[in-house]
């Protein structure tokens, strides 16, 4: 990803012993030396994450096994030039940004994964008119799209949706404005294998990045109830 974003030309400083990245933003635009007119290749391997966010990313600002077809379908809808080349709605993926995200109205598939629904909301906010983003099935592992809502509002973008998480509006033209720093949670899933080690076992474990602070319901709601003797502060859990 860091790669990803650097050959589009984000600022990027990583440092990976203090686990930190700072990264200047662009404003919406990619600023590319010497591509005009180009054609911008990415490898990303088997990085689902990656691919899935990174596809919609680029689409707003103007091979592999993983699907996307479910997003690209919808980037269509849209109004992005968007196609998967190799006609498997798999990568490879091309983008003709050009024209930016024109914005309109998304029907959705929510059923294979939630990135697609997390990638849309993410680009939406660039789109040159208000989006609508309607999931027609059903929508698995829904806290992380509300995990995804929330850090969108600690970075100043609103996203109003149904209460059953089916129907979103995002008014286009909003901005995302930097709340100075911004910590990334640990996966609380990963997490819970290590305490609950400890907690057979004897001894003590922390975690850091799962702490009262978590947006994770595993990590701020069902870990107390399962282990009463965790001590859980603000960005960490030991038990």
């Amino acid at each position: 990803m860091l790669v990803a974003l650097k050959k589009l030309g984000v600022d990027v400083e990583h440092d990976n012993d203090e686990k930190r990245a700072v990264v200047k933003g662009c404003r919406g635009w990619f600023l590319v030396e010497d591509m005009e007119g180009q054609e911008i290749k990415f490898f990303l391997g088997n990085a689902r994450t990656a691919i899935r966010l990174l596809t919609a990313v680029i689409a707003s600002a103007g091979g592999s096994s993983r699907s996307i077809g479910d997003l690209v379908t919808g980037l269509k809808q849209l109004g992005v030039d968007i196609d998967c080349t190799l006609g498997t709605n798999c990568p490879l993926v091309y983008i003709n940004g050009e024209g930016g995200l024109p914005g309109g109205k998304m029907k959705l598939s929510g059923s294979i994964s939630s990135l697609y629904l997390s990638a849309s909301l993410m680009a939406a906010h660039l789109a040159h008119r208000d989006v609508e983003i309607e999931i027609i099935d059903r929508l698995i592992s829904s806290p992380y799209v509300e995990m995804t809502i929330k850090v969108m509002e600690r970075f100043g973008v609103t996203v109003e949706h149904t209460n059953n998480l089916d129907r979103f509006f995002i008014r286009g033209g909003q901005k995302y404005k930097s709340p100075g720093h911004a910590y990334v949670e640990s996966d609380a899933s990963s997490a819970s294998y290590f305490l609950a080690g400890a907690a057979v076992r004897g001894g003590t474990v922390t975690v850091k990045g799962c702490g009262t602070s978590s947006l994770q319901v595993l990590s701020k709601v069902l870990f107390p109830l399962l282990w009463p003797s965790l001590r859980h502060i603000s960005n960490s859990i030991t038990i």
